[in-house]
């Protein structure tokens, strides 16, 4: 039950605790997604972006190809205008952490590592296969605890040259060289123009999320052999565990770990998930929001998490 759960985080036998998040962790945010029912990808009319034919083609038979890595070399406005409000929305922090968010700050605020020094608190990574950048308002979580599986949109950087822009002036850039494909902005320009880089002059500057076809952040690779050792509790929130690596983390830790899904539906059979006979493995079926507040709850946090709303 919930309440076992709640009861090991506090326990002795817990010490390391590791999150993979999803989509499902910052849907309460009203943060558009990509892949719901009015997600971005079924509501894309392929023929109003910056296209030739035979792109739009391949948009219109799958939405996720304007967020490739080899069309975006090629043509860079299709991931540029299918991004434009959700990139402007992050500049002017449009969304807010979510419950779920606050939930994992509190797992690093108010719990003690006993092996590692009381301040440190149990979390030991956030592994977030969101680009909205969202745990970064819970100071609490801290930079280096999280790690952006896919990247991050608040950011900007050169898809030649991997040179950053600093992102208000890529912001600045994008509200007035990129059309708006909504229609809402009736201050964007009718015709997007190259944003171009301003270390290399190539027009493929862009947020720093990991395109489709291109390779995750080394700090990925370079810290999940070390974090999953001794991991004590994996919590899973939000997520279909479709996407490799980041899937893996299920079956990488300890065969000791117990694992928790906070999600709508039961997934991740297929990495070895079993809810029904394996005892390390629980099913916390709901939203993120509604499973967190509870954990909240049954672990006496709520009178912490007030401020962290305010």
């Amino acid at each position: 039950s919930i309440e076992d759960v709640a009861n090991f985080i506090q326990s002795e036998k817990c010490q390391r605790i590791m999150v993979l998040a999803g989509a499902g962790m910052s849907v309460a945010s009203g943060i558009p997604d990509f892949r719901s029912a009015n997600g971005l990808y079924a509501t894309l009319d392929a023929t109003k972006l910056t296209a030739n034919s035979e792109q739009i083609e391949e948009i219109q038979s799958d939405p996720s190809y304007c967020l490739d890595q080899h069309l975006f070399m090629e043509n860079p406005f299709p991931c540029l205008e299918v991004n434009r409000e959700f990139i402007l929305g992050v500049r002017e922090r449009k969304w807010k952490a979510t419950l779920s968010h606050r939930f994992v700050e509190l797992l690093r605020t108010k719990t003690n590592n006993n092996s590692e020094g009381d301040e440190e608190g149990k979390l030991v990574r956030l592994y977030t296969q969101n680009i909205d950048g969202l745990e970064d308002q819970c100071e609490g979580i801290g930079h280096q605890r999280r790690i952006a599986v896919h990247g991050s949109m608040d950011e900007a950087e050169c898809a030649t040259c991997n040179a950053s822009m600093n992102f208000d002036v890529f912001c600045d850039k994008v509200r007035s060289q990129i059309k708006d494909i909504s229609g809402k902005d009736t201050t964007a320009p009718a015709e997007s123009t190259p944003i171009l880089c301003e270390s290399c002059g190539a027009a493929t500057v862009k947020p720093s999320i990991v395109l489709f076809r291109s390779r995750l952040p080394e700090v990925f690779f370079q810290n999940v052999p070390e974090d999953i050792k001794n991991i004590d509790l994996l919590l899973i929130f939000g997520t279909s565990l479709a996407v490799a690596p980041a899937n893996s983390l299920v079956c990488r830790i300890p065969k000791s770990s117990m694992r928790v899904l906070i999600n709508r539906e039961a997934v991740g059979w297929h990495l070895g998930l079993d809810y029904e006979t394996n005892d390390r493995d629980y099913f916390a079926a709901g939203d993120c929001e509604n499973v967190s507040l509870d954990l909240m709850d049954k672990l006496g946090w709520l009178d912490e998490l007030k401020p962290l709303l305010d």
